[in-house]
């Protein structure tokens, strides 16, 4: 298996991994599939700045992981949101540690400091593999999304890799 950055073409093996997560689960509050074209346009976006990672295996793509902006504003940063998925007969498998290890290495170099994980409730194994990396709950929020009939709560989970000073004169520019 090998880890490497996503291209535009890998999008359709990418839909065919996230639509049972949309169609199935409440583990994304997408309600609807996105079009090829779509999963193409949000590849080509989030890389211009942040790292989109596949772990495939001859030619077959197991899972992904990716991170995106945590909110907009310049003093959002050096935070990211992390987002990973992967083949549903492969969960537990262990591709998601690798792609998380590599993601997370790939945002340090690039100086993010700060990675959160928001994660729809119930999901136990979710809440265990981040708390297992090192991610503390950092705040629940109640009955903000509706999906399959039911609300749902979401839980945000943060990991900080290093406590840093950042001059003043970066942060107000």
């Amino acid at each position: 298996m090998i880890i490497r950055q996503a291209n535009v073409e890998d999008a359709d093996q990418f839909l065919a991994i996230y639509a049972p997560y949309v169609e199935e689960t409440a583990i994304t509050f997408e309600t609807e599939v996105p079009s090829l074209e779509e999963f193409k346009k949000r590849i080509q976006s989030i890389q211009e700045k942040f790292p989109y990672l596949v772990a495939e295996k001859d030619g077959k793509i197991l899972g992904y992981a990716y991170a995106h902006a945590y909110y907009e504003r310049a003093a959002y940063n050096w935070t990211v949101e992390l987002s990973i998925y992967v083949d549903g007969k492969l969960r537990q498998s262990g591709i998601g540690s690798m792609l998380y290890d590599a993601l997370e290495k790939e945002l340090a170099k690039r100086n993010f400091i700060n990675f959160m994980a928001c994660i729809s409730l119930p999901n136990e194994a979710s809440v265990h593999f981040h708390q297992k990396r090192g991610y503390e709950k950092v705040g629940h929020f109640k009955k903000v999304g509706y999906k399959f009939g039911q609300w749902r709560d979401i839980l945000w989970m943060e990991k900080r890799i290093k406590e840093v000073d950042v001059p003043k004169s970066i942060l107000y520019k």
